[in-house]
């Protein structure tokens, strides 16, 4: 993720290796939080060594953000021609990024202060922008397929869409199971659309 994290010996660096420990390290998280996130755990369950993972993630939360960030970089949605749909998808592998790896811990960590800028700007580059982008994309091309207004927020309609995953979790309520669609729904109306995606009958 960083120089810092690169390894410092001469020999090359076993890709397996990264693999298995970002793995591990996210079924832990999921598992047992952030808190609890044991390098010696990890090392036994992904066959290595914690001066392997140390050499390179010289801390523990440096390998909480490169096993969430990892994840978040897997299979992200391919954009199609129906932009709403596409929405959807952004915030159902959102969900799946941040219930799979445990990661709203990791969020709350990074709001704090004392935070290592690098961590911090490795944190916003390769989970909070790329997200953000990609929502924002979506909701232009609903613009430019004129499904949407012209003049829709879409910076705050972008922050409204995952935000709203943090509120239920700072309200102690679960979100509900089809939390991406009703989301994805509530910020396409708010940006001007028609939902295409209601039934009759369907809560709306």
């Amino acid at each position: 993720m960083s120089s810092s994290a690169e390894i410092r010996t001469g020999r090359p660096r076993d890709a397996a290796i990264d693999v298995a420990v970002l793995a591990a390290t996210r079924r832990q998280l999921a598992e047992s939080g952030l808190a609890a996130l044991s390098v010696s755990a990890v090392a036994q369950e992904a066959g290595t060594t914690r001066p392997a993972i140390y050499r390179r993630w010289p801390t523990r939360l440096e390998l909480a953000v490169a096993a969430v960030a990892n994840l978040a970089e897997i299979a992200p949605p391919v954009p199609t021609d129906d932009p709403l749909a596409d929405l959807i998808a952004e915030l159902t592998h959102f969900r799946h990024c941040i219930t799979d790896a445990g990661a709203l811990a990791l969020a709350g960590v990074m709001l704090q202060d004392g935070v290592d800028p690098e961590l911090l700007r490795h944190y916003r580059d390769h989970l909070v922008k790329p997200r953000r982008a990609r929502l924002r994309a979506c909701l232009e091309r609903g613009i430019a397929s004129g499904l949407l207004t012209a003049d829709a927020d879409l910076a705050v309609a972008v922050s409204v869409a995952t935000g709203s995953w943090y509120a239920y979790a700072l309200s102690g309520a679960s979100a509900p199971r089809d939390w991406p669609r009703r989301v994805a729904r509530l910020v396409w109306r708010a940006c001007g659309g028609i939902d295409s995606t209601a039934t009759p009958g369907a809560p709306r």
